[in-house]
């Protein structure tokens, strides 16, 4: 029955009724109107194969359409006082707790649950898997209850339902995830790889996986390719990779065979991980410990020749004792000028000094005081060195005459050195020259770590250079830095 303006003109005109009249017969209608509403969308529930209930904000259930009566079996009318959540499990059986199932957390976090997996156990039946979607209900800001809904599936639906989840997990993954045929053609490539290689998907499916391998790599896959034929997996591995921009990454490699449904090998999964951050990390953890190692050799290697140098003017072991306490305190002085005292990043702690001061500093542990400190002579002009070059140029010198205390002049009672400085407008130059020492029969082959770090230290830190001429008699070695290093 339709209520309509014309029905409610022609009450008006009826004295009968009155306005009390028209009220209560209105009043009725809706309510029939509301009824009828009502039955109709529990008919439709009805006809519907899922299983929907509803509960009110507490989660007691109000309505049960036939399907979840069938399912649970009981309903709402039959007064039992029964809970979904009773007969409701994990997927891996576990009973779902009070107060921790889809339909409680869509009520207490007032948010949509989708696509929870769970399964419905009953007596004597096979259990029942069901895809759970429970919506809260709200009237504006209050919550007054909640609809939820079963949905059944099966083998076939759990399968694609994990194939799409998997799909999902693949394109969102932040390692590059490729799969390929036996012929090495590239079939699949997510988002990551597009990151990570600079190939778009388009440009790289149906393309060989060699366009990743470098021209002296490619035997690793066809050795990959072997395994996967054989069902093997490859363990993962570090290897070098080739960008579209034709530059190398560090990456590391797992590759596991591909089957069908028969369980045929018909390719290969590939995950890749760029590793350029670790293999930074593990450059620097190493040249931290081959300094370390290279920095206690030459203490004990400058406290052996401290003593040989004291030995040498001693008169008697007191005197000698003391020598050796007054080099190694002068040593110690010294290298405190190769430490950097940081405030902030980038600014050195420190005054400036002059040359000449660094460098007497620098030498005084090795002055032969038997020939009153002529075994080391320091000549030219002094300059004032930069705070910030300080240390810096500190360190380079030290190398110096450690060198020459482990190889060269200082490692024989004849040895000499002679320090040049000189300056200009633009720079300073110090001429190291040694003589007297053990002569030089060939070039060395290769640098040592300390004369790497010397001449990373003035070239990087210093913006300056650093030569070394081997001359039979002794090593001249050639510095020369700017007045204002290199920021």
């Amino acid at each position: 029955m339709d209520f309509t303006s014309n029905d409610k003109l022609h009450l008006e005109h009826q004295p009968q009724l009155g306005s009390v009249g028209l009220s209560a017969l209105a009043e009725a209608h809706w309510v029939s109107a509301a009824r009828a509403g009502r039955d109709l969308l529990a008919a439709v529930f009805d006809a519907l194969p899922m299983a929907i209930y509803t509960t009110d904000a507490k989660g007691k259930v109000l309505f049960c359409n036939n399907a979840a009566t069938a399912v649970f079996g009981c309903s709402p009318e039959d007064g039992s006082g029964w809970s979904p959540a009773e007969l409701l499990r994990w997927p891996d059986g576990t009973a779902m707790r009070e107060g921790h199932s889809p339909m409680n957390t869509a009520l207490r976090e007032r948010r949509a649950i989708r696509g929870a997996e769970g399964m419905i156990i009953r007596a004597g039946e096979q259990p029942l898997r069901v895809m759970i979607y429970a919506t809260p209900l709200l009237d504006g800001e209050r919550l007054i209850g909640s609809v939820n809904m079963l949905v059944e599936f099966g083998e076939k639906d759990r399968a694609n339902y994990f194939e799409q989840r998997l799909a999902t997990i693949v394109a969102s993954s932040e390692d590059a995830i490729i799969s390929k045929d036996l012929n090495g053609t590239i079939i699949t490539w997510n988002k990551a790889a597009e990151r990570l290689f600079g190939y778009s998907a388009s440009e790289a499916v149906g393309r060989p996986i060699l366009m990743l391998i470098p021209d002296d790599r490619h035997q690793e896959e066809t050795a990959i390719l072997e395994s996967i034929r054989n069902g093997r997996p490859v363990a993962r591995y570090e290897t070098m990779r080739r960008r579209k921009d034709g530059s190398l990454v560090p990456i590391a490699l797992t590759v596991s065979p591909l089957r069908d449904t028969t369980g045929r090998i018909i390719g290969a999964s590939k995950i890749a991980r760029d590793i350029s951050e670790q293999m930074r990390a593990r450059e620097q953890q190493m040249l931290v410990l081959n300094e370390m190692s290279h920095r206690v050799k030459n203490v004990l290697a400058v406290a052996g020749g401290l003593v040989g140098l004291s030995a040498r003017s001693a008169t008697d072991p007191k005197a000698m004792a003391r020598a050796v306490q007054e080099r190694l305190g002068a040593y110690s002085r010294a290298h405190e000028l190769t430490r950097f005292s940081l405030s902030d990043v980038g600014q050195a702690n420190g005054q400036s000094t002059t040359l000449h001061t660094l460098l007497r500093a620098i030498i005084s542990p090795y002055l032969d005081t038997a020939e009153e400190g002529t075994n080391i002579v320091l000549e030219g002009e002094d300059a004032v060195i930069d705070a910030g070059a300080t240390a810096s140029l500190a360190l380079v010198l030290h190398e110096f005459t450690t060198n020459a205390t482990k190889y060269g002049a200082l490692s024989t009672a004849s040895g000499r050195i002679t320090i040049r400085c000189g300056t200009s407008e633009d720079g300073i130059d110090i001429v190291w020259t040694e003589r007297g020492g053990p002569q030089i029969t060939q070039i060395p082959e290769r640098q040592g770590f300390g004369s790497v770090l010397a001449s990373k230290t003035v070239e990087g830190q210093l913006g300056g250079s650093l030569r070394y001429d081997w001359r039979q008699e002794g090593v001249v070695i050639t510095l020369r830095i700017p007045r204002s290093p290199q920021s």
